[in-house]
């Protein structure tokens, strides 16, 4: 055979996990390939035989099911809750409204002498301002 030696459970130890967790696979493992008994596994993590094979179920089972066929690409986004959709209407309203002040503000500073004051309830809105009197023309 060419090549690197096959590694078997050992190759755990380069898994990230805690220590406790790397032991238990590697038993297992090392059970799975024959090269430990389950007596002498269930010596080396003080488990009964019940618990060892009830460990050794979970970790193939986990391993088979992180093997099944997945779709290809991204996963969907989720659809966002009723109170996210309904802020972002909110955010929009007040940006909507944001703009219109600007615009108003601009307005404002390029034409000052065009401001309007509101008028009091119950009187009537200033009209026009009166024009000078007109001077009486030479004929």
């Amino acid at each position: 055979m060419r090549g690197r030696k096959p590694a078997g459970p050992a190759v755990v130890q380069h898994l990230d996990g805690s220590a406790p967790a790397r032991q238990r696979l590697q038993v297992v493992l090392e059970t799975l390939a024959g090269t430990c008994r389950v007596q002498e596994a269930c010596a080396r993590l003080q488990l009964s035989e019940q618990r060892f094979d009830q460990l050794r179920t979970q970790v193939l089972q986990a391993g088979l099911e992180s093997l099944e066929p997945q779709p290809a690409g991204r996963r969907p986004r989720p659809e966002p809750a009723a109170e996210v959709v309904a802020l972002r209407a909110r955010v929009a309203e007040l940006e909507i409204e944001l703009r219109a002040a600007r615009v108003r503000e601009e307005i404002a500073l390029a034409l000052p002498a065009v401001t309007v004051t509101p008028a009091e309830p119950g009187k009537k809105a200033p009209g026009r301002p009166a024009s000078p009197p007109r001077r009486p023309t030479e004929s």
